[in-house]
């Protein structure tokens, strides 16, 4: 299985996320949690700093003598701490979750000032203050004071100007990435988690889980959640009963950028496949956490950059060429080169296959084998 984001397309408007967080978090224990986010980058992400490994250990690490290891450590040490591990990310990395007091604002009676709801903590049922939240930096909100947090920045510093005139961002859509190496599975002592053969879902089987949390510590992604009230960790789940129904997973088939593709990689036929394999534009999130994942990326052609006379300067891109190494590898450059070669074959009136698919003027495309319509499936009768 494989799921493929244009992030040139995705205009930020979290449908994926919130069709995604009515279907499968909607529910006591879980409310922190989004199986599907979008973040904007530069920033952050969900949960905090999620992408500094040397904080948090997530993923592999190869030994002097070539072999893989988890970066949390081996069995020995990760069983020193299974009742205390020290490398999770806590309430404040993701973010409390809050409602409002609307009661008083239904209730209220006629007065001479507007009736406050004040936000209450979802967690405690208590006024609090908001602090943070999943996409608390979204269109690089309040990235002039915590921007030079993002752990991609390390390093190229003094490339990445927030003024604005200098200013860029693009949107980061990213649900778990399907590893053919997850870390996560590697790492469960109780054997809970594992991945499917018919298609690679990583899936948490929920009555062997005893909540150890290990599974969170190795995911680099941080895409495994912890669920207080069942204690059980929880996770995306590509929505594998849709898939074999024959229906796109939520965030694809409810996506209004047409962002999202998904399809077998061995069908050759696919846009998955031809976008991966064959015009080698789509690459992966973090290619050395060494998870092999399964959700690619196109990587943005970034707007031109300003000269010192303010004008636009075609020969320079406005987001730093290590920024885009750093996140999808050095196979970003050629991708791009691709990218911009194709289309302005497109703009001289001349066809592109490559075009074609990311524009996706067919909205099946985007689903592969699975195109049935939810609606039209036929229900059993719900008896009671």
């Amino acid at each position: 299985m494989c799921i493929r984001d244009s992030l040139d397309k995705c205009i930020g408007c979290h449908t994926c996320s919130v069709t995604c967080k009515q279907t499968w978090t909607n529910r006591s224990g879980v409310e922190y949690v989004w199986f599907n986010n979008v973040e904007t980058r530069p920033g952050l992400g969900y949960p905090r700093r999620y992408e500094d490994q040397e904080q948090w250990k997530g993923g592999w690490v190869r030994t002097k003598r070539g072999k893989l290891r988890l970066k949390s450590g081996g069995r020995l040490h990760r069983l020193s701490q299974i009742f205390s591990n020290p490398k999770l990310p806590g309430l404040d990395d993701y973010y409390e979750p809050w409602t409002y007091d609307y009661d008083t604002l239904i209730s209220s009676p006629t007065m001479d000032t507007t009736p406050v709801a004040r936000p209450k903590s979802m967690i405690t049922g208590k006024d609090m203050e908001i602090r943070w939240g999943a996409n608390w930096d979204d269109d690089l909100g309040g990235t002039h004071e915590r921007g030079h947090q993002d752990p991609m920045l390390k390093g190229i510093e003094d490339s990445v100007v927030f003024e604005l005139e200098k200013a860029f961002m693009f949107y980061l859509p990213r649900i778990c990435e399907h590893c053919l190496n997850p870390s996560c599975v590697a790492s469960c002592p109780s054997g809970a988690m594992y991945k499917r053969e018919e298609d690679g879902i990583v899936l948490v089987d929920q009555s062997r889980c005893r909540g150890y949390q290990e599974c969170n510590s190795a995911c680099p992604y941080k895409k495994v959640m912890y669920n207080p009230e069942d204690r059980v960790s929880q996770k995306c789940i590509a929505c594998y009963p849709r898939l074999e129904a024959g229906v796109a997973p939520a965030c694809v088939r409810q996506c209004p950028g047409r962002v999202r593709h998904i399809d077998y990689m061995d069908n050759k036929e696919g846009h998955p496949h031809k976008l991966v394999n064959e015009w080698k534009v789509a690459l992966p999130l973090r290619p050395d956490f060494g998870t092999e994942p399964n959700v690619f990326y196109v990587p943005p052609l970034a707007p031109s950059a300003f000269n010192e006379g303010g004008e636009f300067d075609d020969t320079k891109r406005r987001i730093p060429a290590e920024y885009l190494r750093e996140r999808f590898g050095p196979g970003v450059d050629a991708a791009l080169e691709t990218i911009e070669r194709e289309r302005e074959k497109t703009t001289r009136g001349e066809s592109s296959e490559l075009m074609d698919i990311l524009i996706s003027r067919d909205w099946n495309d985007l689903m592969g084998p699975f195109t049935q319509n939810p609606a039209e499936l036929i229900r059993p009768p719900v008896t009671r």
